[in-house]
């Protein structure tokens, strides 16, 4: 208007643009700037997650205008970092051509278990057990330890065991720790089926392996350890967060952690039938006792595990 000197109304009927739509000022939502201060305070918390998993966390926390769309608006307004899409992927196959036979079908049907490696900040290497439920995708123990051998993967699994509940199937490589005769032994003792993927194929082990990959990217990349201890305080405070907090998107975009019901069943037995057991697994005598009570060999939910072969001594 200002340049070919025509009145307001004259061009608004050029271009076809009415005048009050012309005049018209957006006003600001009341609740348009806690939103996006709670965007980018988690956006600044959590850097590696997107959008998505940052609007899936602020409605489970109760923010119920956060939408995917208003969030994704909001993270372009403030310049953040957008991640790049991610190709499709097939689903998981074997060698032999066929798709992947043993999937899990309920809580506590497979679980499936791997290690992580690392270095601490003086070159010393920490070894991670790391093992999930595949239909929960819940993590059920992160264990840091210098080494871990078959007797120290019993013990989490019977930690994980007396706390989650026995699964019908364990899914695992081809490990010297997983194979194990002792290892396969104590499982077939509680009735636990092992389900080994083929050597050389880790894509069989596909949720623990995507489970690993999350629990790098999200933690372990970008953390220095100087100690065993605090890697496992700090670890161990992000199996919480990765349980209760995070969203998962194979879940909606809820935290994997559920109410088990359970727990109170395999927490009443004792150490005392963990004694009677180990009596009878290293002596050759003993009574016959439950997968319950098979599972207190080395802990109970109030007990600390403790050292087998230096507590129990063969009656005479």
């Amino acid at each position: 208007m200002d340049r070919y000197k025509v009145s307001e109304r004259t061009a608004c009927s050029l271009v076809g643009l009415s005048r009050s739509a012309y005049r018209y000022m957006p006003l600001p939502r009341d609740d348009e700037e806690p939103l996006r201060a709670e965007v980018v305070r988690m956006a600044s918390t959590y850097g590696r997650y997107g959008y998505r998993f940052i609007a899936g966390m602020m409605r489970n926390a109760g923010w119920g205008q956060a939408t995917t769309s208003k969030v994704a608006r909001i993270w372009r307004e403030e310049g953040l970092k957008i991640p790049q899409k991610q190709p499709p992927r097939g689903r998981l196959w074997f060698n032999d051509g066929s798709c992947m036979r043993l999937r899990a079908t309920a809580p506590n049907h497979v679980w499936s278990y791997d290690f992580v490696f690392i270095r601490d900040a003086y070159g010393g290497k920490i070894r991670m057990l790391t093992m999930i439920d595949e239909f929960s995708r819940k993590c059920l123990t992160i264990h840091c330890a210098r080494r871990i051998g078959s007797i120290q993967v019993i013990e989490q699994l019977a930690n994980a065991m007396v706390l989650h509940g026995i699964p019908e199937y364990i899914r695992s490589d081809n490990g010297p720790e997983f194979i194990a005769k002792e290892l396969r032994s104590w499982l077939s003792g509680i009735g636990v089926k092992t389900a080994y993927i083929e050597p050389g194929s880790p894509w069989e082990n596909g949720f623990c392996e995507s489970f690993n990959g999350t629990f790098r990217d999200n933690l372990l990349d970008g953390e220095i350890f100087y100690s065993l201890k605090e890697a496992q305080i700090i670890v161990g405070e992000w199996v919480k967060h990765y349980n209760h907090v995070r969203p998962h998107s194979a879940l909606g975009y809820r935290p994997p952690s559920t109410p088990n019901p359970s727990t109170q069943t395999i927490a009443e037995s004792t150490h005392f039938a963990a004694m009677i057991y180990y009596r009878k697994t290293l002596f050759g005598h003993g009574p016959k006792l439950t997968a319950v009570q098979k599972l207190c060999a080395f802990s109970t939910t109030k007990l600390k595990p403790f050292n087998i072969k230096s507590t129990l001594k063969p009656s005479t």
